[in-house]
């Protein structure tokens, strides 16, 4: 993916070196960190990007890594490589949501492979927290009351049904139901219930 940063975390420094050049040789933008809080230091969320992380690293290993990247609601792929065949260890990162999990001394087109869906996968995920973010900045605009409108809609009562359930009068109810359409910035109700489907299957 164009302009997009691979960030290599591991101890060691010759497993970084040869991991440089690969991915130099492959024409994509790498950074190198010697540690977990190197990268947490360094690490710029805005950016499209993954990770490849040694499990076994001093100060903060790999899963302790993801886990404080969950923490900090910083979602980054990851891949995970380890030199001890750790197999326990790797289901737990694949659990976690990692990418993949491959061992030392790794195949380079393999991993470059792997690098390409992880990157890919980083993208789907941005543009489904962009569209999750402007859903939601819509639906913040309702008042209660037009709130409630739009969920009785989504589920597909007719605004008869709607003054009926809410004690008020159906003239009532088109009013509220214009303004949550001008705020959702839907044109029609197909519209509206796409921005609703987007906002609640991203959000799982």
């Amino acid at each position: 993916m164009k302009g997009a940063i691979v960030h290599l975390v591991d101890d060691d420094p010759t497993v970084l070196k040869a991991l440089g050049r690969l991915f130099s040789a492959a024409g994509i933008e790498c950074r190198l960190h010697a540690g977990g809080y190197a990268f947490l230091g360094a690490f710029n969320p805005e950016h499209p990007s993954c990770a490849i992380v040694d499990l076994q690293m001093p100060g903060l290993d790999g899963l302790e890594l993801q886990e404080k990247l969950s923490g900090m609601d910083i979602q980054v792929p990851l891949i995970f490589l380890t030199g001890k065949g750790d197999i326990d260890s790797g289901v737990a990162a694949i659990k976690a949501g990692a990418v993949d999990f491959l061992t030392k001394p790794v195949d380079g087109d393999r991993l470059l492979a792997v690098v390409e869906q992880a990157l890919a996968q980083g993208e789907k995920d941005r543009v489904e927290r962009r569209d999750r973010a402007a859903v939601n900045a819509r639906l913040d605009r309702l008042t209660p009351r037009e709130r409630q409108v739009l969920d009785l809609v989504v589920e597909g009562h007719l605004n008869k049904e709607i003054a009926a359930r809410l004690g008020t009068a159906e003239k009532t109810i088109k009013v509220h139901r214009g303004r949550m359409m001008q705020k959702m910035e839907a044109r029609n109700l197909a519209e509206l219930i796409g921005l609703i489907v987007t906002q609640r299957t991203t959000a799982t």
